[in-house]
């Protein structure tokens, strides 16, 4: 049975998340604590008591989902668990990925916040409000939307941001060609077709100036080879060398999530158990579309960490 351990991205975060890990583990709070002193702020007090609304602004959104997985993880090492023991690969979806690598000792937990906390600034300021634009589009294969937005390129740039499987992607860029593959993929019979209320055009060559700032950012930040392989976004295949990740992390600012392939990848390669380290259940449902012979598991609560101890060290 291969084990890999996966990363939630933006959009899986809740008010309140982690805060029953806080409460009950001395280990998860040291977690929060240090996050907080890392970027100088009481990112915790937003978590647990703030509006959703601040909560989702990027720069506070990354690297909150980013506490909450390494709280989940601590507790599980405090109670004897060895990541290289159990677990063949990381991954992460997006921000998920630095979660990935910091779960694989690639970066430490203060620089792991700051870099997502640059990353969010970065992403926000690269685009003014208004001028990029996100849609979902449901029940259309990749190669489908990948023609949809060659013919939507007329109108200005926009490219497949996401490929979460399931026939779920997500298109990125400018305004006008993103609503313009939105209304494509309709015609050409997508189950849905939504814009999605982001602050910014993700995972699209519109976010060069956030790669660049990403470029910086890395090259300043100590770095070492993670302790088992990242299956990476930007290539859904492994990857072990810090240096080549560093490219790859900045490539992933403007490059394609291919959370698909990634699964898809862990499928062929003998990974037939999941384990969603950190708040929500996306990448759990999504397991569910890719390959039905793998399970996934979402870890993010006490109970969560109790079953999952018994079945890893079992």
């Amino acid at each position: 049975m291969g084990v890999a351990f996966t990363f939630p991205g933006q959009g899986s975060q809740t008010i309140g998340m982690g805060k029953d890990l806080a409460d009950a583990f001395p280990e998860a709070r040291a977690v929060f604590e240090e996050v907080d002193e890392a970027l100088d702020q009481k990112l915790s007090t937003i978590m647990w008591d703030g509006s959703i609304e601040e909560l989702t602004l990027t720069a506070n959104a990354q690297p909150a989902l980013m506490a909450v997985s390494m709280a989940v993880l601590r507790v599980m090492e405090q109670r004897g668990f060895v990541l290289t023991n159990k677990v063949s690969y990381v991954a992460g979806h997006s921000l998920g990925e630095y979660s990935a690598l910091c779960a694989a000792g690639t970066f430490s937990l203060a620089d792991t916040a700051k870099l997502l906390r640059i990353r969010g600034n970065a992403m926000q300021a690269a685009v003014p409000v208004g001028v990029g634009a996100m849609a979902a589009i449901i029940g259309l294969e990749h190669d489908a939307v990948e023609a949809i937005c060659q013919i939507a390129s007329a109108e200005g740039p926009v490219q497949i941001a996401n490929d979460n499987g399931g026939g779920q992607l997500v298109v990125s860029g400018a305004k006008a060609p993103v609503e313009k593959a939105a209304a494509l993929a309709t015609e050409k019979g997508a189950k849905r077709a939504i814009l999605l209320p982001v602050s910014a055009p993700f995972h699209s060559t519109l976010m060069a100036p956030a790669a660049e700032e990403m470029r910086n950012a890395l090259a300043s930040v100590a770095m070492k080879n993670p302790i088992v392989p990242l299956i990476a976004n930007v290539r859904a295949a492994p990857v072990s060398d810090a240096d080549e990740i560093r490219s790859l992390l900045v490539e992933q600012v403007t490059g394609q999530v291919r959370w698909r392939e990634t699964v898809e990848w862990f499928g062929t390669n003998a990974v037939s158990v999941l384990y969603e380290v950190g708040a929500g259940k996306v990448l759990t449902g999504l397991v569910r579309r890719i390959d039905k012979n793998i399970t996934g598991t979402a870890v993010n609560s006490p109970a969560d960490i109790e079953a999952a101890l018994t079945a890893l060290l079992a």
